[in-house]
């Protein structure tokens, strides 16, 4: 995310630019993430078999029982809410898929966004050259010069 006034990268979620103090929209600051809550779908999904299940299961008993259907009749009018019952099943699974898929896609997004703001790569530290000494080549360049020494 980049601020509007001084175009710096901002972090999401900030109300107030990091660089020059300026106050960031609504639509910048805060960005929901569209779709249900994990935890709703499961618990739907689990709901909707366990209910499901036992609605079909007494709808075929009072059809065979106090109807008298025969049970050619009773399975095939029970087939019905069987289908949409899994249909149902399918759609929640669908939207836990698809917020999962979303929720990866933003945290990627916001993974790529967080690496613009992170240092390069440390270097390898390496000692540098030493530099060589002033008095090194002139001492030794110099031949060496003898001098008798006169006794008095």
């Amino acid at each position: 995310m980049y601020c509007s006034s001084c175009g710096g990268a901002v972090a999401r979620g900030l109300s107030y630019c990091n660089k020059c103090g300026a106050k960031l929209s609504a639509n910048e600051s805060v960005e929901k993430a569209p779709g249900l809550k994990p935890d709703f779908l499961v618990f739907s999904i689990m709901a909707t078999f366990i209910f499901g299940t036992a609605v079909i299961t007494m709808l075929m008993g009072v059809m065979r029982v106090i109807l008298g259907l025969p049970v050619e009749a009773v399975l095939g009018f029970g087939t019905i809410p069987f289908l949409l019952m899994l249909i149902l099943e399918a759609v929640f699974i669908r939207l836990l898929l698809r917020n999962r898929a979303t929720s990866e896609t933003n945290n990627k997004t916001l993974a790529k966004q967080q690496e613009t703001n992170e240092l390069d790569a440390a270097r390898p530290r390496v000692l540098p050259e030493p530099i060589p000494s002033v008095t090194e080549h002139t001492t030794r360049a110099f031949e060496p010069v003898y001098h008798d020494r006169k006794s008095k």
